[in-house]
């Protein structure tokens, strides 16, 4: 006996249906073959970044704490 997931699956397969998104997107594509090796290097420009731990370690120790009023005086602090 097949099972329910199986069975949902055959129920709601729309092997011909595309989302205007999907065609937009493999239009595109098409048109500008270029655009994926594009796009990565936008994200190896702004993402994918080598970090050297030891300054980040010495950044993380520099920063100081901020106040928890951030407005002149703390006001749970007497006077």
């Amino acid at each position: 006996m097949p099972s329910m997931a199986s069975f949902l699956q055959r129920i709601f397969r729309r092997p011909d249906y595309k989302s205007d998104v999907t065609q937009f997107i493999e239009q595109l594509k098409a048109d500008k073959p270029q655009i994926e090796a594009q796009q990565r290097a936008g994200r190896a420009l702004w993402w994918d970044k080598h970090l050297d731990r030891e300054q980040l370690a010495d950044w993380k120790d520099a920063k100081v704490a901020a106040k928890p009023y951030a407005y002149g005086d703390d006001p749970r602090r007497p006077r």
